[in-house]
């Protein structure tokens, strides 16, 4: 059971890094970010603070988009690009060093899980 469960992780890790590398510029909140290509990126499955409009929260988009760029701002990510949004962003799960960034936003409280959405992201299905 241990050697199969290593065999697991080892596979789920060896593909998140086979996965395109994008380097990320920066990020505008806590879901969206832009590479240095200007490839405009929303983190799949997830739903962060809105910075403005009705429903922002500026206090924690600013908390949430900050801890994003403090973790991935200029640095290399890899990416599972889904589809494309309805604003032309790439809709896509990211990974940096084999850690799901979904997941971390998710379980740090800087994010939700957005439902109507989470059926494109296995890694989250079982939240």
């Amino acid at each position: 059971m241990v050697l199969f469960s290593i065999f697991i992780l080892i596979n789920i890790h060896k593909s998140n890094i086979d996965l395109p590398k994008v380097k990320i510029k920066s990020c505008y909140d806590g879901d969206t970010c832009k590479t240095f290509t200007g490839e405009r990126i929303r983190i799949a499955c997830i739903d962060a603070p809105e910075l403005k409009g009705k429903r922002s929260n500026p206090i924690a988009a600013i908390k949430s988009r900050d801890y994003l760029n403090s973790f991935i701002g200029g640095k290399e990510v890899n990416l599972r690009r889904i589809t494309k949004d309805r604003y032309g962003r790439t809709v896509a799960e990211l990974y940096k060093d084999g850690v799901n960034i979904q997941k971390d936003l998710l379980e740090k409280g800087y994010a939700n899980i957005y439902k109507k959405y989470v059926s494109q992201c296995p890694s989250l299905n079982n939240k």
